[in-house]
């Protein structure tokens, strides 16, 4: 899918940069690879136990405090998610520029990946396998996966678009590639915790029409470092990054 690290050896993968297979090498462009409380000993001989409790406001006084620290809390959570807000703002400027990757250096690379890792930090969704933000249709905006990216190729045989889909009440995912070739693959998932998952991949189509098992070694992991109903952030078992972008949330993946 269009930001996926799942990789199948031979053949497009999910969210990886496996490379394709046999003779369908030259028709099957990659498709995108590829979810406190504090408490004290009481001493009873510590006189200073009588002087906390003398010591303690009035319950006005303490209506007033306990508003303060609400109104100090919320501050700080809308802080939060402006951060959040801020920082994804820098991400999608800093890959505008870059055809998805294709034309990132070494040094945009690790740029990206700087900032990629700040909003991972503040991710808003602990465990994306259990969330329905999860479900839908993604596009790739960004990935290091050069076989997705078909670098290696003409840029007027490149695909234009790369998107990857994924259900997570059934497990299943699909990666689409645009024009000029519209391949697709769909994978099973088995979820390794609340982040991440083993992909299988089971049926390519050439063109999008033409079926064709998948190998039993067309497989990969990917792993969902960042969610929100916008955007996610996704990496894959050969050290790729994808970044995606919400399309269709309803958009269901074939059983």
């Amino acid at each position: 899918m269009a930001l996926s690290t799942l990789s199948p050896p031979p053949l497009p993968s999910l969210t990886s940069q496996s490379s394709a297979a046999g003779t369908s090498s030259s028709s099957l462009p990659k498709l995108v690879h590829s979810i406190a409380a504090v408490s004290f000993p009481v001493n009873p001989h510590n006189h200073c136990l009588s002087t906390t409790i003398a010591a303690t406001p009035p319950p006005a006084a303490q209506h007033k405090w306990r508003t303060q620290v609400s109104f100090f809390t919320s501050f700080l959570g809308n802080n939060k998610t402006k951060s959040a807000e801020a920082i994804k703002e820098e991400l999608l400027e800093a890959i505008a520029p870059l055809d998805r990757g294709a034309e990132a250096t070494p040094e945009d690379q690790q740029k990206i990946d700087q900032i990629a890792r700040k909003l991972e930090a503040v991710s808003p969704t602990k465990e994306p396998l259990k969330s329905d933000l999860l479900n839908g249709k993604w596009e790739l905006v960004y990935t290091t996966s050069q076989s997705i990216l078909q670098t290696q190729r003409p840029k007027f045989l490149r695909s234009r678009r790369n998107f990857q889909a994924i259900n997570v009440d059934t497990l299943r995912a699909q990666n689409m590639e645009s024009w000029p070739f519209f391949n697709q693959v769909t994978a099973n998932l088995t979820p390794l915790n609340s982040k991440k998952v083993a992909v299988q991949f089971d049926v390519f189509k050439i063109g999008g029409l033409i079926p064709i098992k998948a190998p039993g070694r067309a497989r990969g992991e990917l792993e969902i470092t960042y969610l929100d109903e916008e955007l996610r952030v996704s990496r894959g078992d050969k050290g790729n990054l994808f970044i995606l972008t919400m399309v269709d949330p309803s958009y269901r993946v074939p059983t």
